[in-house]
C-alpha cells in the first residue's frame, strides 16, 4: 500500500483492550453506553466457535468506573441459544429512562434477522424479544446504526443480502438498503414503504447502511461500496422513501463502513471511518488507517481528518459512538495481520477539546 502524507496522530486514550484468545477467539461489534451512576458499560459480541462471521457467539455486557479505567470480565447478556449467533448490537435510550437493546440472530444463509429487547432496570433484566426485520431474509445491521429521530420514530437501515437456496454458494454481497421503522417505541415494527433504488452505476455494490438525522428534518444514509467512496441517499419522510444513491464527499476504504453520529454538545457531526484521501493507489481495502473528521454543514463538506490508529498493518472497523460527558467514547475492531482484523476490540475516549481542535 502506497501512502502519502496524512494528518499527524494525535492521542486518543485508550481504556480497554480485549484481546482474542483460544477459548474467545474474536471480540467485535460493540456499543458503550452509560449507567445512572456514571458507570460505563460495553455490549459487544464475544465468539467462543471460531472467529468467522458466522461462528459461535454470545453477547456479553463489560461495566467499568465512570472514567472506564477498571473493567470486570463481564456476563452473558444473551445467548446464542439455538442460533448460530448473536452479535452487532445497536442501543437507544428513550425519554423516559428505558432502554432497548437491538442485535441479530443468524440462523443461516437467508436468515438473518435483528431483534429488540427492553430493559427498565439497567440491563439486569431483558425481555422477550421482538423482531424488527419482519420479512424474511437475510438483513445485516451494523453495531450502532439505530437511531430515534425527533418525532420519536426509531429507524433500522439493514442491507437485505439475496441467497436463493440457503447456502453460502447463492449469498450474494449485491445488497438491497432497506428501513425498518416503529412508531410504538420498538414494539411494533414495519418495512418501509420502498426499499432503496439501486445506483445509476448498477455496478456499484451497497452494503452496510447508516442513518442520521439531518437539521432540515431529512435523514441521510450512508453506505460502504465496492468504490472508494462512501454513497449516500436521503429520505424527506422519515425513512419511507429514498433517493438515489450517489457517490458522497467522504473517500474510504473500499468495503469499508463507517460511522457518524451528531455531536452531543455542538451539534455537529463526526465521521469515524477509513479515510483514504491521502492513499495513492486507491481504490484499496485495507482498514486502516482509523480517522476522525467533523461536518460543520450537516455532511456536505468534512473536515481534514485526525488520525486515531495508523498501522499499516492494523484493521480497524465496526465503530461505535457515544457521547459521555465531556468525552466521545469509541468502540472498534482494532486487529491485525497476527491476530486476524475482527478480533480484538478497543474501547477509546477522545476529549471534547480534541474534537473542538478539528478544523
Amino acid at each position: 500500500m502506497s501512502w502519502a502524507v496524512i494528518a499527524p496522530v494525535l492521542a486518543a486514550e485508550p481504556l480497554l483492550t480485549i484481546e482474542p484468545s483460544p477459548q474467545y477467539p474474536r471480540h467485535s461489534e460493540g456499543d458503550v453506553i452509560e449507567f445512572q451512576d456514571g458507570r460505563l458499560g460495553l455490549i459487544y459480541t464475544r465468539f467462543t466457535g471460531g472467529a468467522q462471521d458466522h461462528a459461535q457467539a454470545d453477547i456479553v455486557l463489560r461495566t467499568a468506573d465512570a472514567a472506564g479505567k477498571t473493567w470486570d470480565e463481564g456476563r452473558v447478556l444473551i445467548p446464542r441459544a439455538g442460533a448460530d449467533n448473536v452479535m452487532s448490537v445497536s442501543t437507544v435510550q428513550l425519554p423516559g429512562g428505558e432502554w432497548l437493546l437491538f442485535y441479530l440472530e443468524r440462523r443461516g444463509w437467508d436468515n438473518l434477522h435483528m431483534f429488540v429487547r427492553r430493559t427498565s432496570d439497567e440491563f439486569r433484566t431483558l425481555s422477550e424479544p421482538v423482531r424488527v426485520t419482519v420479512v424474511d431474509g437475510y438483513h445485516v445491521v451494523n453495531n450502532d446504526r439505530v437511531i430515534r429521530t425527533s418525532a420519536g420514530r426509531l429507524i433500522v437501515p439493514a442491507a437485505l443480502h439475496p441467497c436463493s437456496d440457503g447456502t453460502r454458494q447463492t449469498w450474494s454481497p449485491k445488497a438491497t438498503p432497506v428501513a425498518f421503522l416503529s412508531d410504538d417505541e420498538g414494539r411494533t415494527w414495519r418495512r418501509a414503504a420502498e426499499t432503496v433504488p439501486p445506483p445509476a452505476d448498477l455496478s456499484v455494490v451497497l452494503q452496510e447502511p447508516g442513518v442520521v438525522e439531518l437539521k432540515d428534518g431529512r435523514i441521510c444514509m450512508w453506505l460502504r461500496t465496492s468504490t472508494d467512496r462512501q454513497y449516500v441517499s436521503f429520505s424527506v419522510d422519515g425513512g419511507e422513501h429514498w433517493s438515489t444513491p450517489e457517490p458522497g464527499p467522504l473517500i474510504s476504504a473500499q468495503y469499508s463502513p463507517a460511522s457518524i453520529r451528531r455531536i452531543a454538545w455542538s451539534g455537529d457531526l463526526v465521521c469515524v471511518w477509513n479515510d483514504h484521501s491521502a492513499v495513492a493507489d486507491r481504490p484499496s481495502r485495507l482498514r486502516t488507517p482509523l480517522a476522525v473528521s467533523i461536518s460543520r454543514d450537516d455532511g456536505r463538506t468534512w473536515s481534514p481528518a485526525r488520525i486515531i490508529e495508523n498501522d499499516p498493518d492494523g484493521w480497524y472497523c465496526y465503530t461505535s459512538i457515544s457521547f459521555i460527558g465531556d468525552r466521545m467514547i469509541l468502540s472498534y475492531c482494532a486487529g491485525d495481520k497476527r491476530i486476524g482484523g475482527l478480533n480484538r476490540l478497543r474501547v477509546t475516549a477522545c476529549s471534547r477539546d480534541w474534537l473542538e481542535s478539528i478544523r
